[in-house]
């Protein structure tokens, strides 16, 4: 007996329909999966691979990238749903299957794709990467979701508010338990805050250009842009925001050096560091985390502006590559090196300006990767605190007396902002350092809701940016 008749008595063998477009949605999960990678580097590749090979569209690219980012960010909610609609715990079953599941999922509940054909495609991926077996059991699975919407499954899977709120919230806006607490313990409030902090977590963010000063001006990259393609940023003056659609890697200032991609929340922090008043000199500035060169590029800019001179140092090989890359062309004087800023090699007393944006858990910028949230445990931030705390200490030993510090974070949560700055001053872990807090509100002007300082803490659902933090610190012995 053939394949064809042991597979379909009496019936002819179909060969299932290959959909690159899904296909490569299933690819860029697994990928997230299997090698701990991250959407944002492993989709364009892919992206750019299906197009050179004439098997995708502008349409298409845009499909597999909603298919790839909406299932990541609504994971938790639809393997809740999903183990709703299975006899077996959601760990028994082969995350493959789950992969495949999950897109069918996010088709059914968060597109607008008709009910039919988000079945019928997901069963045929299924049967392209699993096999007709497996297709079979992902096929009785997406047919039973596809009996009620979104908001009918989360009232069924998720616990009542009142019951366990936080629990309720994590389902809900698909977070981690421990994430949903910690977001909530640094913005306060009541629900209402925390619920739309955790729905604009789950927005896709704008694309933000930064036009690097002396180079082009937002006024002039908007020129190039048209008033289809670009918009002036919220808050930084440097800032421009590309309406949907836009590719950044499509725009002659962004492959010449001139622009480049950056958050506006990044751009504040730097620009908030480069304001700081100061008495005395102003010609030595520092970055002591740089990679991967966003801020650098822009602090180099600035200095350069003043007669000022950057160094930015980056402790990873690879990533001190990225910073030059990113500060080829820059006007001014400047130099990168390859160095741990708890170790320095620098003198201490001699910047005038020092930036250390820290490694972190990365959780305010959930927007932009959403998988972290998955992949970060509460004992992570057992294994940054002496970090943060030891780049802190060294900044402010770099630093001159009078002069300024800014420690920041991609990370609202209380133990790496705050506490870690509280920590440092009141000398919990080491010698208290001789500084003092600096009001950082007044150097963002024109934003709004930047609560009481003197540190200032930035929110994707307030300002639109991601969630960076910034204590800015001046040495005063």
């Amino acid at each position: 007996m053939n394949e064809q008749a042991r597979r379909r008595p009496g019936k002819s063998y179909r060969r299932p329909k290959k959909d690159p477009v899904r296909i490569l949605a299933f690819e860029a999960l697994r990928a997230v999966d299997e090698r701990a990678a991250y959407a944002n580097l492993v989709l364009p590749p892919l992206l750019k691979k299906a197009r050179e090979a004439g098997d995708f569209d502008t349409r298409d690219a845009a499909l597999a990238t909603e298919l790839v980012y909406g299932t990541l960010r609504r994971q938790g909610t639809y393997d809740a749903i999903i183990a709703a609609c299975i006899d077996r715990p959601l760990r028994q079953v082969d995350p493959p299957v789950l992969d495949v599941l999950a897109l069918g999922a996010h088709q059914l509940l968060g597109t607008r794709i008709p009910t039919h054909a988000a079945v019928s495609a997901s069963v045929e991926l299924a049967r392209v990467v699993l096999g007709d077996g497996r297709a079979k059991f992902v096929n009785a699975v997406l047919r039973k979701i596809s009996r009620d919407d979104l908001d009918t499954w989360v009232e069924r899977v998720a616990p009542p508010y009142d019951e366990d709120a936080e629990d309720h919230l994590a389902v809900v806006h698909s977070h981690p338990r421990w994430v949903v607490s910690a977001l909530w313990d640094a913005l306060g409030g009541g629900r209402g805050g925390i619920e739309d902090l955790l729905e604009a977590d789950n927005e896709r963010p704008e694309v933000t250009l930064v036009a690097r000063p002396g180079r082009i001006s937002a006024d002039d990259l908007l020129d190039t842009l048209g008033e289809e393609s670009g918009l002036p940023g919220r808050w930084s003056p440097y800032a421009v925001r590309l309406t949907e659609g836009g590719e950044p890697g499509a725009i002659d200032a962004v492959r010449e050096g001139r622009a480049g991609v950056q958050d506006e929340g990044s751009q504040l922090v730097a620009l908030a560091l480069a304001d700081a008043p100061l008495d005395g000199t102003d010609e030595r500035w520092l970055d002591g985390c740089a990679g991967p060169g966003g801020k650098a590029a822009l602090l180099a800019a600035l200095a350069a502006e003043r007669g000022a001179q950057l160094l930015a140092a980056e402790k990873q090989p690879h990533r001190a590559r990225l910073v030059e890359r990113a500060l080829a062309g820059n006007p001014g004087p400047y130099q990168v090196i390859t160095a741990d800023g708890t170790r320095p090699p620098w003198r201490p007393g001699v910047f005038d300006r020092v930036l250390v944006d820290v490694p972190c858990t990365g959780l305010g910028a959930l927007r932009r990767r959403p998988e972290a949230r998955w992949r970060r445990r509460p004992e992570d931030l057992e294994g940054f605190a002496p970090l943060q705390r030891s780049l802190l200490r060294e900044a402010l030993k770099a630093v001159r007396v009078g002069g300024v510090v800014g420690y920041a974070t991609c990370s609202p949560h209380l133990a790496e902002t705050r506490t870690v700055v509280d920590d440092v001053l009141k000398g919990r872990g080491g010698p208290a350092a001789e500084a003092e807090w600096v009001d950082a509100r007044p150097l963002m002007p024109g934003v709004s809701a930047l609560g009481d300082g003197p540190d200032v803490q930035l929110w994707p659902h307030v300002h639109g940016t991601d969630a960076m933090y910034l204590a800015l610190l001046r040495r005063t012995a």
